[in-house]
């Protein structure tokens, strides 16, 4: 996170009203795509590990959004998912991941949306997350506070990881590596009243802006998981940090957020966890 300098530079620099308004905007572009394809994917393909998927609507929602940024924001850069990064001379990036949850959408199970994060020095500091199956749309912009739709997000205050519902991930590499989130996930099931797994990272974190869920944490995610997330849930009165400790970084791909009231005691239990060993879940040979 950068100095309280950079931030009254910035806000002096730039009309964050106007880039919030625009970043809403984005996120709901794909919503009447998303709905109408619900069900009816033309094609689905891998991008090369078990699971990472992109169909056709990801492909159509994306370009749309980078349309409607490059036409709005002409001189702010664009880091989409299937596109790559489009680099202009700004320190400004735009985060997008225009079917987060894909996995999930190509099955139709409905947990999926789309998420737009505007990035300044690796910092987000606005965002927006739009949920069309719940027609939900959460924002924030740093110092404004977050909303959902017109109502104002603060996260839960429960009293002890104990009375907690957590919710969690597992990443692409989690078939090579042990390092995967197995053991966490059982552990943490048994320290609270439940842990869910969505598939869709932004939307986790909107949760525990809204107080949906009390805490999330997760690795080997991308800059477009976690750009408007992470500043939704910081605006919420959320904590974020890496994982299971130390400053959030952006890029380090991994974020633990939370209610402050859950911070030690989570970063505590999460620390002491080690991975599982592959032959406890894998087959014998």
């Amino acid at each position: 996170m950068f100095e309280i300098n950079d931030i009254e530079k910035l806000i002096n620099k730039i009309d964050l009203p106007m880039l919030l308004k625009v970043a809403k905007n984005s996120a709901q572009i794909g919503n009447k795509i998303l709905k109408n394809n619900y069900n009816k994917i033309q094609t689905i393909t891998s991008k090369g590990r078990k699971g990472d998927l992109v169909t056709n609507v990801d492909l159509e929602v994306e370009n749309k959004i980078k349309e409607y940024l490059s036409e709005k924001t002409p001189n702010i850069s664009i880091n989409a998912e299937e596109s790559g990064k489009l680099n202009k001379s700004s320190e400004l990036t735009w985060c997008i991941d225009p079917l987060d949850g894909t996995t999930n959408y190509s099955h139709g199970y409905p947990f999926f949306g789309t998420s737009i994060g505007l990035v300044y020095k690796n910092t987000p500091i606005l965002g927006a997350i739009s949920i069309p199956y719940l027609n939900e749309l959460y924002s924030a912009c740093i110092g404004e506070g977050s909303y959902c739709n017109d109502n104002k997000l603060k996260v839960s205050n429960p009293s002890k990881l104990a009375d907690s519902l957590l919710v969690t991930g597992f990443s692409y590499d989690r078939f090579e590596t042990e390092d995967n989130n197995y053991a966490e996930f059982c552990y943490l099931t048994h320290k609270t009243r439940g842990v869910r797994r969505g598939g869709a990272a932004a939307i986790d974190l909107a949760f525990v802006a809204a107080g949906k869920v009390d805490g999330y944490w997760e690795r080997g995610l991308e800059v477009w998981d976690l750009a408007a997330g992470a500043i939704i849930v910081k605006e919420a009165g959320g904590i974020i940090s890496d994982y299971p400790s130390g400053e959030f970084n952006l890029s380090s791909g991994r974020i633990l957020a939370c209610s402050p009231s859950l911070e030690d005691e989570l970063k505590k239990e999460l620390d002491n966890v080690s991975p599982f060993k592959k032959n406890l879940y894998t087959q014998k040979t």
